[in-house]
């Protein structure tokens, strides 16, 4: 659920490294908001990253 249906973004996976240099996995979610948007014509609600929101690629109903 956590990706954009418009641009694809989604999880990113990496190291949370310490002071002292311990590594532990950590996740970093992208900010997805569930929007209704204008596709066709019709509305539609669909899954959006705030990024293409704010760059207009989007067209909120």
């Amino acid at each position: 659920m956590a990706k954009c249906e418009v641009c694809g973004k989604g999880a990113h996976f990496g190291c949370n490294v310490s002071h002292s240099h311990r590594r532990t996995n950590h996740m970093w979610k992208s900010n997805i908001k569930r929007v209704t948007c204008n596709v066709n014509g019709t509305h539609q609600k669909m899954y959006v990253c705030t990024s293409c929101l704010r760059s207009g690629k989007v067209e909120r109903a």
